[in-house]
């Protein structure tokens, strides 16, 4: 396998021969960098080359450096739950450049900014000619500084796209009747054609009561049982889609091109990783509807890894910091990474860094096309609670 000079990084693609009764060609692992140092060992990364053969996934793991002009290198192929090793010789080989040297970034912030000012447009229209706006009313239990943040940002994008904001502000020890009295309150208001109630609650509220006594005509967050049964019944049709999965499949349909007509869904495997209430299960039925294949990998999925690997879309929705790793993923396959985890890193000012639920360096090696976190998925949450507010209204 020929090494660059020094210590530069040098995209390795294997095709290998496995001395134990067959034989596979061009079985390629994650692609990953090699470097030789002035001691010629071999360091590889950020992982070992592995990759599937049958229903085992492999990985090599190399035991003797090649020379610069070395044709083949020796190492140990083990299985992925070893029970033995098996010999392997890697022979060099001529291949395309690795997929994640052409990745695309999927940028939620352009794509949300063009929706946004699309819906800013629609606003516009409907009060020139219906003589209103649509309006949004959000309650906010508590004193949380993140729920206080997100209920800024919602106010603010509403101000801007023309939408009217309407707000109510609760103690943290309010009651359970005081809180659905406020709901009860927008239900009756024509001027209200939204109501979002800020999550997380106070421990001592009923979450799904609350969330039930919305009108399911202003369920502009998609999570009254009619609207998530009717997702998933074919022949009919929400009134409103929960706003995260809906972004994400906005974000395949734009990607590449913010007007529309971006990567294919229809035909497509996809995999779901997580299966909330709020992403998982919706976003699965979202990728049904477009003509996808869809499978849902949780908690008691026996090895998430080989089922990820299969999949031309994936949706991450676990919360789980880099759960999914670069080894995982098919080459060339999209990535939209809903997660957002604080993880600790003393070289950043504020003691933490945020990271998805996907591994971005492995995976930007291997994906054709990513979001990043953060700057993916969640500009477009906000985006499509605003389309849903527009959509409810433009139905009066």
């Amino acid at each position: 396998i020929p090494l660059g000079a020094g210590d530069s990084p040098v995209p390795l693609s294997l095709g290998m021969m496995i001395s134990r009764q067959f034989t596979a060609q061009g079985f390629l692992g994650p692609i990953s960098s090699q470097k030789r140092s002035a001691a010629g060992r071999v360091t590889r990364t950020p992982f070992v080359h592995g990759g599937r053969l049958g229903a085992t996934t492999w990985l090599l793991s190399v035991s003797k450096a090649p020379s610069p002009t070395a044709g083949s290198v020796s190492g140990w192929m083990t299985p992925e739950k070893p029970s033995n090793r098996v010999r392997v010789v890697a022979k060099s080989a001529t291949a395309p450049a690795p997929v994640g040297d052409v990745a695309t970034v999927i940028d939620g912030k352009a794509i949300a900014a063009k929706v946004r000012e699309e819906i800013a447009e629609e606003v516009k229209a409907m009060k020139e000619t219906k003589g209103f706006a649509p309006g949004l009313a959000v309650v906010l239990v508590g004193e949380r500084k993140d729920s206080q943040t997100y209920v800024r940002s919602k106010k603010k994008a509403c101000e801007e796209a023309g939408i009217v904001s309407y707000g109510a502000d609760l103690p943290a020890d309010a009651t359970q009747e005081e809180v659905l009295q406020v709901v009860r309150t927008f239900n009756e208001d024509p001027n209200v054609h939204g109501i979002l109630v800020q999550l997380p609650l106070p421990d001592h509220l009923d979450t799904e009561q609350i969330l039930g006594e919305i009108s399911i005509e202003k369920d502009v967050d998609g999570f009254h049982p009619l609207n998530m049964g009717n997702l998933a019944m074919r022949g009919r049709n929400p009134l409103f889609v929960p706003c995260t999965p809906k972004g994400c499949v906005e974000l395949l349909k734009r990607a590449g091109d913010p007007n529309g007509g971006g990567l294919p869904i229809a035909g497509k495997k996809a995999v779901v990783v997580g299966r909330s209430n709020i992403v998982g299960m919706p976003a699965a039925l979202l990728l049904l509807r477009e003509g996808a294949t869809v499978e849902i990998v949780h908690s008691k999925t026996v090895n998430p890894g080989e089922e990820i690997k299969t999949a031309d879309i994936v949706i991450a929705a676990v919360g789980i910091p880099e759960f999914v790793r670069g080894d995982w993923l098919k080459p060339g396959c999209t990535v939209i990474d809903v997660g957002i985890n604080a993880v600790d890193d003393a070289t950043k000012k504020r003691g933490y860094r945020l990271v998805g639920d996907v591994n971005y360096g492995e995976a930007q090696a291997v994906a054709g096309a990513i979001t990043p976190v953060p700057g993916g998925v969640g500009p477009m949450t906000i985006a499509m609670l605003l389309k849903n507010t527009l959509e409810s209204a433009q139905r009066e």
